[in-house]
C-alpha cells in the first residue's frame, strides 16, 4: 500500500505540473484527504522540495538515465523527482518504502513498463547518495544552477549584477524554509500584547527585525487561534511590511490600495490615515476581491472600502482625489522564490518587459489621481531591474509633474529578507 502522504504528493503535483492549479491549491486540495498530521507535514515537504530542487534532481536522475530526462514519460519523470527528493534530501525516511512506493506509483500512473526503470534509478540513487556527483566550482554559473537548483538564465543575472558569493546566499536562501509573518492590526491590539496573548496560547513569536509592527512565529499554529479568528493580525511576510511602512500617510488622509488583496498593505494604510482619515482598496479579479473583503471585515476596519476595479481603461475616481495611492504590482514574483518555489521554474526572461510594460500602463492609469504634493507608492515583489527601476525611470520619462522622492530594495544577501522593491514619487 503506497503510503498516503506519497499519493497525495504525486496529485499535487501532477495537477502543478498540468497548470490545473497553483502550488498552494495543489497542496491545499491534496491536505484535504488527509487526516493525520504527520501525513500533512510530509506531503508539504515532498511537495515544495521537489519543486525546489528540480534542477538538481533532474541532474542526478540524468546520469542513471540513458535517454534525456525530458523525453521520458511526464509521469515516470515526475515519481522519479518526487522520489529522488526523498532519497537525497530527506535521509531519514528509509529508502526501501520510498523506492518501492515509487514502484507502486509507476504502475497507479499506467506506466507498468516504466517500472523497472524507476526501481533502477532509484536504487543507483540510494546508493550513491552520501557521494553523489555534481558539476565542477570553477563552472559557477553551472555549479550554482544545478546544486542551488535554480534556472540558469537567473543564475547568470544575478552573478552579473553582484558576484558569485553574494548570489550563492542568495541561493541558499531561496532554498531555506521561510518562516510565518504576522503583521499586528494596529487599531485592535499592539506587537507586544499581541505576543504576549499568542504565548499564552501556546504559540512563541518574536519581534521582526526591521518591520516596526511585525512578529516572527518560532513555534505553534496561530492561524488556530482566538487571536486570528478575531482579526488581531494577518500574515504578511516582513519585507512586504516594509513596504507598508515607507510612505505612510498623514493622519486623516485620504489613499487608495489599488492591488491590495489579500489586504496587509491596505491595514497599514488604513492605521496610518487613522478614523478621520479613508482608504480605498481594489482589486481587479472577483475572487480577489472576496478575499480582500472577507480580511477587512475579520480585522474589523472601519475605515476603508472595498472597490472592484476594471483591468483596464479608467479608474472610477476623481482626478486629484488622494494624498497616497499604492500599486503593488503584479509582476514576475521573482522575488518570493524562497515561499514560492515553483516560481522559478515558470518564469523566462521574456516574460520581464511583458511585465515591465503592464506595469508602466499601471502607473500611467493611476497617475492623475494622486493631488499635487501627493505621493504614488510603487512596489513590486520583484528582484529584477526591469520591473523596478527601469519601470519607475520610464515614468518619470513621462510625467515632469513628478519626482522620486526615495526608493528601497531588499535583497536576500544583504537584509536575509525576501527582494521586494518599492519607490516614493511625489507629484510636484
Amino acid at each position: 500500500m503506497i503510503a498516503p502522504a506519497r499519493r497525495a504528493a504525486i496529485d499535487a503535483l501532477a495537477v502543478i505540473d498540468a497548470g490545473d492549479l497553483d502550488m498552494g491549491s495543489a497542496i491545499a486540495r491534496a491536505r484535504a484527504g488527509l487526516t493525520d498530521d504527520r501525513d500533512r507535514a510530509l506531503l508539504l515537504e515532498i511537495v515544495t522540495g521537489t519543486l525546489r530542487m528540480q534542477a538538481a534532481l533532474d541532474y542526478q536522475l540524468s546520469l542513471r538515465v540513458k535517454r534525456p530526462i525530458a523525453k521520458l514519460d511526464a509521469a515516470v519523470l515526475r515519481v522519479l523527482r518526487m522520489s529522488a527528493f526523498q532519497l537525497i534530501y530527506l535521509s531519514r525516511l528509509p529508502a526501501s518504502a520510498v523506492i518501492n512506493d515509487a514502484v507502486e506509483l509507476t504502475r497507479r500512473s499506467g506506466k507498468s513498463s516504466a517500472a523497472g526503470l524507476t526501481n533502477a534509478v532509484l536504487r543507483s540513487v540510494s546508493r550513491d547518495r552520501e557521494s553523489l556527483t555534481w558539476p565542477p566550482r570553477e563552472n559557477a554559473a553551472e555549479y550554482l544552477a544545478v546544486v542551488h537548483s535554480h534556472p540558469r538564465w537567473l543564475v547568470d543575472r544575478w552573478l552579473h549584477r553582484y558576484g558569485a558569493a553574494a548570489t550563492e546566499t542568495w541561493l541558499t536562501f531561496n532554498n531555506e524554509h521561510a518562516a510565518m509573518c504576522l503583521a499586528v492590526t494596529r487599531h485592535l491590539t499592539t506587537r507586544e500584547a499581541l505576543a504576549r496573548e499568542l504565548a499564552g496560547a501556546g504559540v512563541a513569536t518574536e519581534p521582526t527585525g526591521r518591520a516596526a509592527f511585525g512578529l516572527r512565529v518560532i513555534d505553534g499554529r496561530p492561524l488556530g487561534t482566538v487571536a486570528f479568528t478575531e482579526g488581531r493580525f494577518v500574515v504578511q511576510d516582513e519585507a512586504s511590511q516594509l513596504i507598508g511602512e515607507l510612505a505612510t500617510p498623514a493622519d486623516g488622509a485620504i489613499a487608495l490600495d489599488l492591488c491590495a488583496s489579500p489586504g496587509g498593505k491596505t491595514l497599514a494604510l488604513s492605521a496610518a490615515v487613522g478614523a478621520s482619515g479613508r482608504v480605498i482598496a481594489c482589486d481587479v479579479r472577483p475572487q480577489r476581491v472576496r478575499l480582500l473583503a472577507t480580511t477587512l471585515a475579520r480585522c474589523k476596519v472601519r475605515n476603508a472600502k472595498v472597490v472592484h476595479a476594471p483591468g483596464d481603461g479608467p479608474l472610477p475616481f476623481a482626478e486629484q482625489m488622494f494624498d497616497l495611492v499604492l500599486i503593488d504590482a503584479p509582476c514576475s514574483g521573482l522575488g518570493t522564490v524562497r515561499r514560492d518555489p515553483d516560481i522559478r521554474w515558470r518564469r523566462a526572461p521574456g516574460d520581464l518587459q511583458g511585465f515591465a510594460a503592464a506595469q508602466l500602463e499601471l502607473l500611467a492609469r493611476a497617475a492623475d489621481l494622486v493631488k499635487p504634493g501627493g505621493r504614488l507608492l510603487y512596489s513590486t515583489c520583484s528582484s529584477e531591474p526591469e520591473e523596478n527601476e527601469a519601470v519607475v525611470a520610464a515614468f518619470l520619462a513621462s510625467r515632469t509633474d513628478y519626482a522620486l522622492e526615495r526608493s528601497h530594495q531588499t535583497l536576500p544577501f544583504r537584509d536575509h529578507l525576501e527582494a521586494f522593491f518599492g519607490a516614493v514619487l511625489r507629484r510636484t
